[in-house]
């Protein structure tokens, strides 16, 4: 999931601040006027987004008087400091935003609330099982728990400039008939003009985008017998990392000069011609929108197919901390402000993929403006990301994925040099994890 700036300054002032409000007063009882009061902290960070989320509290509020929800804006930016922080010193929010990759680690620690069985029938039946295996965790004793609701995903689609596709005679792939990887080379052959190329792959940080579309080839990159976790990177694993080199360095479709971009970085060119397609996550899609020229055609393309066309996913998640002395009510909160209305409302100010199946079919998000339909249609692909439930990976990631892919898309190290890397010097950190 994308990392933002969003109010970084003020994130942890408002944290102590607000936080601990949930432990102020109980449930009214013997006479007592006071409502019990709930802290959630939010990450929404986009306009549209922060605004959902306001409104929805704002309903709530509205409808329940004797348990009234406080609004606390976060930041992506160093969230987990702040949680521990706030797990360790007892002033953790009752119900707090997130993503899906941080909540093993804190299930483990015993600082979630396990929410199976404790969560409305119609809300769980709504969400698909694939979208619960993101949040389902071992509780540190050996047993699994869900330690979240998981409501949105993010899925990787092409943005191309439609003006180009046409002008290539390149067939416009649809839902129901995406491209292979072979028809996406050859599209980017085509694309490639003058001082066009076909594509443009911003790979600042390549690890979760390169994880998730091995899945295309069965990739996982990790194996785990007799308990124990290893990195493996075989053919499945190989596969699109070759075929993006290619594109670089064999086929020269692809700007090397991109390489070093984040995600949003390419678009400058990309409006001007310089790129015909973008390989990026759907959210991107807004920025397209905004940002892009007067006259400008653009359109979404869904996601690629190798031998099939999976993709990891991770979910943006709601928990409950453990210290919160107003679970019961927590949860009813949680069961509110993510039922399938809600979801719709919340994936249209994110640009992302509701995982709630009502709200998947919410006329709002799924019509063909700003390829909606497209992006809806993609969230099919998506099954759980296998590093989700490796013990480690955040250190591997960070310490030898990052590094060692981003010489290889410079072409500073052969693909055999990286798979040895990745695999030895991965295995080192997560033997540590696993003692």
């Amino acid at each position: 999931m994308r990392i933002k700036s969003a109010l970084a300054a003020v994130a942890v002032v408002a944290l102590a601040a607000a936080c601990g409000g949930g432990g102020d007063s109980g449930e009214p009882s013997g006479g007592s006027s006071e409502p019990v009061k709930l802290d959630f902290l939010s990450l929404a960070w986009q306009k549209e987004s922060v605004e959902a989320n306001k409104a929805i509290v704002e309903e709530w509020n509205k409808a329940n008087p004797n348990i009234q929800v406080t609004y606390v804006q976060g930041s992506w930016d160093n969230v987990n400091d702040q949680l521990v922080t706030s797990f360790e010193g007892g002033d953790a929010p009752d119900v707090f935003h997130n993503d899906s990759p941080a909540l093993a680690g804190f299930a483990s620690k015993g600082y979630l609330l396990d929410l199976k069985g404790k969560l409305p029938g119609a809300l769980q039946n709504d969400i698909p099982q694939a979208a619960w295996d993101t949040v389902t965790f071992d509780d540190g004793n050996g047993d699994q728990g869900v330690f979240g609701v998981p409501f949105l995903q993010e899925s990787q689609v092409i943005i191309a400039n439609k003006k180009l596709l046409d002008a290539a005679g390149v067939r416009i792939p649809t839902p129901a008939e995406p491209w292979t990887w072979n028809e996406f080379a050859e599209a980017s052959k085509k694309l490639t003009k003058g001082d066009t190329f076909g594509v443009a792959w911003p790979m600042k940080s390549p690890v979760n985008k390169v994880l998730n579309l091995a899945l295309n080839f069965d990739g996982t990159f990790f194996q785990t017998a007799e308990g124990k976790t290893t990195v493996k990177v075989g053919a499945e694993e190989k596969a699109v990392l070759q075929r993006i080199h290619e594109q670089l360095y064999k086929d020269k479709t692809a700007d090397p000069a991109a390489l070093g971009m984040g995600t949003a970085d390419p678009l400058p060119g990309f409006f001007a011609d310089k790129y015909a397609m973008l390989p990026v996550g759907v959210y991107l899609r807004q920025q397209v929108a905004e940002q892009a020229p007067d006259g400008f055609e653009w359109v979404t393309l869904p996601p690629l197919k190798g031998t099939t066309a999976n993709q990891g996913a991770v979910s943006q998640t709601l928990s409950v901390s453990v210290d919160s002395e107003h679970q019961e009510q927590a949860v009813q909160f949680i069961s509110f402000f993510l039922n399938g209305k809600n979801q719709a409302r919340l994936a249209k100010g994110d640009w992302l993929l509701p995982t709630s199946q009502e709200a998947a079919a919410d006329p709002s998000i799924t019509g063909k403006e700003d390829g909606w339909d497209v992006a809806t249609a993609s969230a099919k692909e998506l099954v759980v990301a296998p590093f989700l439930k490796v013990n480690g990976y955040d250190e591997w990631k960070s310490k030898v994925a990052t590094p060692v892919l981003q010489e290889f898309f410079a072409n500073k190290i052969t693909l055999d040099d990286a798979a040895k890397r990745l695999v030895e010097e991965g295995n080192k950190v997560l033997e540590r994890y696993q003692r």
